[in-house]
């Protein structure tokens, strides 16, 4: 059963089980798989919609990002939309796992002391391998803090 399906069966439970929020939630995922489905004209990978979904609760969080603190009711709404969307993301490396691939990566390039100058060779071989498991700030954080 591939995500479009999975999620169309979520639904379908949240409607019966008359919980319009999360009904709500996941019509939108599903039209967001849907469409990016329509645009590629053939089934969608499970890394592409892993990224579909990535990319609803990055859009999320940049919409929580901007509320202002007295809209309560948006602020809600984004954290529930965020809550329902992670249970069909994929799991996110850890710091420790982002820290581990990193080292391994510094090795490759043979790169004993990495420099500020050497950050964009490390990022550019490393994304490839974390692209969709780990959030883009937090393996920026972990290479700069290896950085001599």
């Amino acid at each position: 059963m591939n995500k479009i399906d999975f999620i169309r069966s979520e639904m379908m439970a949240a409607m019966k089980a008359k919980d319009k929020e999360r009904k709500n939630v996941l019509s939108s995922l599903l039209t967001a798989l849907k469409n990016v489905q329509i645009d590629k004209r053939e089934e969608l990978t499970e890394e592409e919609e892993n990224q579909v979904v990535l990319k609803l609760i990055k859009q999320s969080k940049e919409t929580l990002e901007m509320t202002p603190a007295d809209r309560k009711d948006i602020i809600d709404e984004c954290n529930y939309t965020i809550k329902v969307l992670e249970e069909y993301a994929p799991k996110m490396m850890n710091e420790e796992e982002i820290r581990e691939i990193a080292n391994s990566v510094l090795k490759e390039l043979g790169i004993d002391t990495p420099t500020a100058s050497d950050k964009g060779k490390i990022m550019k071989a490393l994304m490839p391998k974390v692209k969709g498991k780990a959030d883009g700030k937090l393996v920026n954080q972990v290479i700069s803090s290896l950085l001599v």
